[in-house]
């Protein structure tokens, strides 16, 4: 951005045409790639509540307690202070909860308040009850938001420097009026 600015500031100095149409060609690519972004950021905003479900799905199918995924998992049921995907009960689908003989979730679905969980179902009041997908769906959605609002801000500014530049370029080059370089007015 730096050489870019500084091509259209030499050029814009020097009064280029030839500098000022390459400044107008490289604002006009970023646009076009900025505006397309935005296009694409708001056609598939609704795309990533399934991406995310898929993904976590798949993720707390593995889960075993001791795995990376499964560390992936416990943070993420703790910062968020949820507990399955949809809710707490899509568990109850998982081989985790079979296999570890107590039907229990994990610990990391307790609330941070109870100090005696055990993660048991009949335990409802010292878990969360709320699914995590939700909870991370809504945190990107509000991310998407802030960088689409970033990035039209930016086409903004970028069609306003196209617009001062094709002012520049074209501007008449001869004008009536000549510089007095004496510093005598007479």
């Amino acid at each position: 951005m730096f050489i870019i600015g500084l091509l259209g500031c030499c050029a814009t100095f020097r009064e280029s045409r030839v500098g000022l149409g390459l400044f107008l060609a490289i604002i006009l690519v970023i646009f076009i790639a900025e505006v397309s972004t935005f296009v694409l950021g708001f056609v598939y905003r609704e795309k990533v509540k399934t991406d995310v479900q898929g993904t976590m799905r798949s993720v707390f199918e593995k889960y075993d307690g001791k795995n990376s995924e499964s560390e992936v998992v416990d943070y993420l049921q703790e910062q968020l202070h949820c507990c399955g995907v949809k809710n707490y009960s899509d568990w109850t689908t998982t081989q985790w909860y079979n296999s570890t003989g107590n039907h229990s979730v994990p610990l990391s679905c307790c609330q941070q308040e109870a100090k005696n969980c055990t993660g048991q179902l009949d335990q409802l009041q010292e878990l969360n009850t709320r699914g995590c997908a939700q909870e991370l769906e809504s945190g990107l959605q509000s991310v998407i938001s802030y960088v689409m609002l970033v990035i039209l801000g930016f086409a903004i500014v970028k069609f306003f420097a196209m617009l001062s530049v094709c002012v520049l370029t074209c501007k008449k080059q001869e004008s009536e009026y000549q510089p007095l370089h004496s510093g005598v007015f007479a």
